[in-house]
């Protein structure tokens, strides 16, 4: 039977943390999955792993969220386990960069993963080298009241064209086109992203979110122009600054808005709320730049190996079950979110189903979010200026400026 060390983080230093020596047959796995469904799926993936490999007694230890992400750097570097979890994209570049994390490119070589794994590839390979393996991630894309879509003769958008006439119709039909409440920020920072991303695609958007490229650059602009587009046309639920994301859903529950671009998460609470599965639906984002190729925001959860690890040979073994069909299949109905490997099958949810479609059919690339993609303090910096551009459009040149000078110090 694997061992848990449950851990109180936030009591912790450096001095004091200590992940355990792993030892040949031992494998130490470190985790931040502490809430009830990452903590039940891991669970399990453990026992079936130590059920398949005998001679492997896996210790496992399970830390809180925020603790976790303030620790990282130092067991990584000090006392490293065999295995930790972590975050696609950007968020892995710091300990790819600090040498902190060892490439696997041969699990993915020797697993037949490139097929498999292909739509989360981009996010896990930085300079040519694959650092982990990814096991769960859900969609973002925009969930709409299918029976004001129905009701006004709008078809699914699937195009910017197409968007903006769908907008038009529901604001004639005195229907909001969007929810949103941006009084946390975040909510901002999704639509940012599709914007950017439709604009200009998947590599220039990571390259602004690790600071590469100008706030003032034209191609920036041009989404800014997009964006502008929206708000010009009276696209989103006014006082939005007010709401949390979660008070942005009545007006859609009431029928007074009939789209809200964000993640899988919330159709639980519509569903809740008195919504059936007939009255809500899901699409894409639409096409802005048809040269662009369709990239989409999915945070991803990875695991790692870390470069100081001891026992490099059986975590390479866990990493090639974590990534099997079956595994994955089975941690993402315990999670209620989508597997990455695409010979997966989610639970019977249409939600999940549109997900996993759409998902492992992207070829464009997997974005893990503004705020995971950029630095902390980019991030705030960056959805501080969304939300005002929303507000205040016309103050678009300083708020470049401004995330400009951020870009400047952070990035330095």
């Amino acid at each position: 039977m694997f061992r848990t060390t449950r851990t109180i983080i936030a009591a912790l230093t450096a001095t004091t943390l200590f992940a355990g020596a792993a030892f040949a047959g031992e494998l130490v796995i470190n985790t931040d999955t502490s809430d009830p469904a990452p903590k039940a799926a891991f669970e399990a993936l453990i026992k079936g792993f130590e059920a398949e490999n005998p001679d492997v007694t896996v210790t496992w230890n399970l830390f809180d969220h925020e603790g976790y992400k303030t620790s990282i750097r130092n067991f990584l570097t000090a006392d490293a386990p065999d295995l930790a979890n972590w975050y696609a994209g950007n968020r892995m570049l710091p300990y790819v960069n600090a040498g902190l994390f060892e490439p696997v490119n041969d699990v993915w070589d020797e697993n037949g993963l490139h097929e498999s794994l292909a739509s989360a590839e981009g996010s896990m390979t930085i300079d040519g080298k694959i650092w982990g393996v990814p096991y769960t991630y859900y969609q973002w894309g925009v969930y709409y009241r299918k029976d004001i879509f129905e009701a006004n003769g709008i078809a699914v958008p699937t195009n910017w064209d197409e968007f903006k006439a769908a907008g038009a119709t529901l604001t004639a039909a005195g229907v909001t086109p969007i929810t949103i409440g941006t009084k946390y920020l975040w909510t901002a920072g999704g639509v940012f992203d599709y914007l950017n991303l439709r604009t200009n695609g998947y590599d220039f958007h990571m390259a602004l979110t690790k600071g590469e490229v100008s706030w003032t650059d034209d191609r920036v602009r041009a989404t800014m122009a997009n964006w502008r587009e929206l708000i010009d046309a009276d696209f989103f639920l006014e006082n939005h600054a007010a709401y949390s994301w979660q008070e942005a859903l009545a007006p859609m529950v009431q029928g007074k808005a009939a789209m809200y671009i964000m993640g899988n998460f919330a159709v639980a609470p519509l569903r809740d709320a008195g919504l059936s599965d007939d009255q809500i639906g899901f699409f894409q984002f639409p096409v802005i730049n048809p040269d662009v190729a369709l990239a989409e925001d999915a945070p991803t959860d990875t695991m790692h190996i870390p470069a100081n690890a001891s026992n490099k040979v059986d975590a390479k073994r866990f990493l090639a079950y974590l990534a099997r069909a079956d595994v994955q299949t089975a941690m993402n109905i315990e999670l209620g979110q989508l597997p990455v490997n695409s010979g997966s099958s989610v639970k019977d949810d249409k939600f999940l189903k549109a997900g996993l479609a759409m998902l492992s059919s992207t070829d464009g690339g997997i974005a893990q979010f503004f705020d995971r993609d950029a630095p902390a303090e980019m991030a705030k910096a960056g959805m501080e200026g969304f939300q005002e551009f929303m507000v205040k459009p016309d103050r678009l040149d300083a708020i470049l400026a401004r995330l400009e000078k951020t870009r400047l110090r952070v990035y330095k």
